[in-house]
């Protein structure tokens, strides 16, 4: 995502796309074992040690009291004083197999540590730091393989005097919750190297970003393609020539049509230059044309894309003024066109719908039942959140949720981000640079980095029915490197970015990658 005025300060079956994806089917979500009291009822407020469940650590620190996600009760952890305080339940008799654990949430943030947890399973214990939500509840969930018939299931505070967390709804039922899509946009790379851009792996090594990426557990890559760009960057030629290299990683790749020589985003979809006195016959000619164009060379080269992007943050349409979403039948025409060519060269491509997430819901939902009705053709739909932008996780969890029900198609988060630090690396000054506008509980640190792209995974994951397919990090390999600017026109630019890379200013991979293998 892009945004200009700010950088200057049922076609196919749901089964066909998950499998084209890769992803595990979602089993059938039966109780093993029923959980006794899992929503707090049993008991009512004020009690201490809820029905069913185990307590272990500071006296009074748990217990439950009115207010829950659903019901009248929820399980809280607070004190007045510092505290540690873990409730647990135990269950055993369990089939071996794979297990989800669910429940709502919200924290106050501010602690050591606020988690909930799968131990004595028979294998590595999981855990889910708790989001920082403090209106909204935020569905979470935790899958665990049991082995050994048993598992454990806890809810732990670490935490400093006033902090709290709320939990209800806990549910351990037979299934499994995987993302199959940990991706990244790494579009800015090749001209990060050319200007002399290095990449060193976590230990000061310098070694090519696909790999290092690919060995912190990145799995797919995206890359942006405008159609003759003023610095010769993110063109068909260099778009082919970083996809040899994301294919021989062993990567999946998803490419995304600009349909622009610039960027296009919510405020800015302007036409090439080449297409500027087209007429909308003329223009459905060129989305058909260039986009067959693009993805033939990719596949003549043996990197078929995996899926494909129709537009780029397409709330307002594309190809502005004939594709305005002012005028829907001239939009969908248009989409359309781009579909049918990814079809003509791959019928096994998926093709996605981008948007930002200013709607929220209701921009969501009018978006696209406006596609629907008008007979818009897509596989998959990708929403960008970026949380110091787009409103609070409850409202993202909200949005994503109800795009995956309405309209019975597999969602992912198309882009994201987090800071990790404040300052420029260059003379630009960056997108985000001051401490008021980061998400509350998120500093910009690594650490802070780390736990917002874990935060924002686990709500896709989350995602009922299996169809959260996963996340693209927007943008991984940005640098402030000399000539390296945002503005395809201007070298000189600088870039406004670089603080929420995933590489440091000394080059190195930053330890926020985790969030690749924790998924």
């Amino acid at each position: 995502m892009f945004h200009l005025g700010r950088m200057i300060k049922a076609v196919l079956p749901l089964l066909v796309v998950a499998l084209a994806l890769s992803t595990v089917p979602a089993q059938s979500a039966q109780p093993a074992r029923p959980l006794t009291n899992g929503g707090f009822e049993t008991g009512g407020a004020g009690t201490a040690t809820p029905a069913g469940w185990s307590e272990q650590g500071a006296a009074g620190a748990s217990y439950t009291e009115a207010g829950g996600h659903s019901g009248g009760f929820r399980l809280s952890h607070w004190s007045s004083k510092a505290y540690k305080v873990r409730t647990y339940q135990y269950l055993s008799g369990l089939t071996n197999g794979s297990y989800v654990l669910t429940a709502w949430v919200r924290s106050s943030g501010g602690q050591k540590a606020a988690y909930l947890a799968l131990k004595n399973c028979g294998g590595a214990e999981q855990r889910t730091d708790l989001p920082v939500s403090t209106s909204g509840w935020i569905r979470v969930v935790t899958p665990v393989r049991v082995a050994k018939h048993r598992c454990t299931i806890s809810v732990t505070s670490d935490a400093n005097a006033g902090n709290w967390i709320n939990v209800d709804d806990v549910s351990f039922t037979r299934g499994t919750s995987r993302l199959s899509v940990k991706g990244a946009d790494i579009s800015s790379l090749a001209k990060s190297e050319a200007y002399g851009g290095i990449y060193r792996n976590a230990s000061g090594v310098t070694g090519d970003a696909v790999t290092i990426l690919r060995n912190a557990g990145m799995n797919y890559a995206r890359l942006k393609v405008w159609v003759h760009p003023a610095d010769g960057y993110n063109d068909q030629a260099h778009v082919l020539m970083t996809a040899k290299r994301v294919k021989a990683a062993g990567m999946k790749l998803l490419v995304v049509f600009h349909y622009s020589d610039t960027w296009a985003d919510p405020g800015v979809q302007t036409k090439p230059a080449a297409w500027a006195d087209h007429s909308y016959s003329q223009l459905k000619a060129d989305v058909f044309q260039h986009t067959y164009d693009v993805l033939t060379a990719l596949k003549a080269q043996g990197t078929a894309p995996d899926m494909v992007q129709v537009g780029n943050e397409i709330n307002g349409g594309m190809l502005w003024s004939e594709g305005s979403a002012n005028n829907w039948a001239q939009l969908a025409g248009l989409l359309n066109s781009g579909y049918d060519a990814v079809k003509a060269v791959n019928p096994s491509t998926l093709v996605a719908l981008h948007l930002a997430k200013i709607g929220g819901l209701g921009g969501t939902r009018w978006w696209f039942d406006n596609a629907v009705t008008n007979g818009v053709r897509f596989d998959a739909i990708g929403l960008s959140y970026y949380g110091y932008w787009h409103g609070s996780l409850s409202d993202f969890q909200t949005t994503l949720d109800d795009a995956a029900s309405r309209y019975g198609k597999p969602v992912f988060l198309a882009e994201t981000a987090y800071p990790f630090r404040l300052d420029s690396d260059d003379a630009l000054i960056n997108q985000i640079d001051t401490t008021g506008e980061l998400v509350s509980g998120y500093p910009a640190s690594v650490a802070g980095q780390t736990a917002w792209m874990n935060t924002v995974a686990n709500i896709v994951q989350a995602v009922p029915n299996g169809r959260g397919l996963g996340v693209f990090y927007w943008e991984a390999t940005w640098t402030g490197v000399a000539g390296n600017g945002w503005d395809p026109t201007n070298p000189s630019s600088g870039n406004g970015w670089e603080n929420q890379a995933l590489f440091g200013y000394d080059d190195r991979a930053l330890a926020s990658m985790s969030w690749f293998r924790d998924r």
